[in-house]
């Protein structure tokens, strides 16, 4: 079997799940397009654990880890069912190349993975994996656990890392829409290293990109990135699925890894 693309998408704020505007059609796009998965593994930046953990649950509860958003939100359900089996695979391939990783059979799905989800395959078909980041172990650790989980592509698993091409809350609130070059322009130096299969530049963003640290306060959005870049090809084709800046700050750029 062929491998499977991996896929980045920015899931914007849990708003997007009600409005999801043109990145919303971007999503469905991309259901569209991409062949059918028997399942997705799906990194959210919205878990965080020291250790890699995988979701075990066979029905995953739909986690409304949001506060003070209007009330239809939270009647939004995404009654995907989970897959018991490939996140014990998951886990074991995980322990193959070094890593402890567990399985916590209670965990449900949080808005980075559902929100999108609700959008790329919206009848809830395809059975859904979360597995966390461990945001104290930066940019070069999430690369080597997609990187792990590569062989999953081949067996008609779709990895996507769920984060944000930039995510300064604070800017967003202090700008109020207020439109900062800074947004794109790191956003297009992310392209630039992506089409020149830089990753060493990449894991090095804080020092090496434009506005780095201020597009990244805290780097936890943007490991989803290195964690789907891992799980694509050393050869494979990045394609910017989606490119829009919301509320001045917050870069909304897709990614599909075309493999080779």
């Amino acid at each position: 079997m062929s491998a499977l693309p991996s896929v980045f998408i920015s899931h914007g704020s849990p708003m997007h799940a009600l409005e999801p505007g043109a990145a919303g059609e971007a999503w469905k796009a991309l259901g569209r397009r991409l062949p059918a998965p028997s399942a997705v593994l799906i990194s959210s930046a919205h878990w965080e654990t020291n250790l890699p953990m995988l979701t075990g649950s066979s029905k995953p509860e739909t986690l409304h880890d949001f506060y003070n958003f209007p009330e239809p939100l939270y009647r939004l359900r995404y009654p995907a069912p989970g897959a018991p089996a490939v996140a014990q695979r998951a886990q074991a391939l995980l322990k193959e190349a070094g890593f402890t990783a567990g399985i916590d059979g209670c965990r449900g799905l949080d808005h980075g993975a559902w929100a999108p989800l609700l959008y790329v395959y919206p009848d809830a078909s395809v059975p859904v994996i979360q597995i966390s980041v461990q945001p104290a172990l930066g940019p070069r650790h999430h690369f080597a656990l997609g990187k792990a989980l590569r062989p999953l592509t081949r067996e008609n698993v779709l990895v996507v890392g769920s984060g944000h091409m930039t995510h300064n809350l604070r800017d967003w609130a202090r700008g109020g829409g207020r439109p900062e070059p800074y947004a794109r322009e790191f956003a297009e130096w992310v392209k630039e290293r992506l089409l020149a299969h830089d990753v060493e530049a990449l894991i090095d963003y804080r020092s090496r990109a434009p506005h780095g640290v201020r597009a990244h306060p805290t780097d936890e959005h943007f490991l989803p990135l290195f964690f789907a870049l891992g799980a694509a090809s050393d050869a494979s084709r990045p394609e910017r699925a989606f490119d829009a800046i919301d509320a001045g700050v917050l870069a909304m750029d897709a990614y599909v890894f075309n493999q080779e």
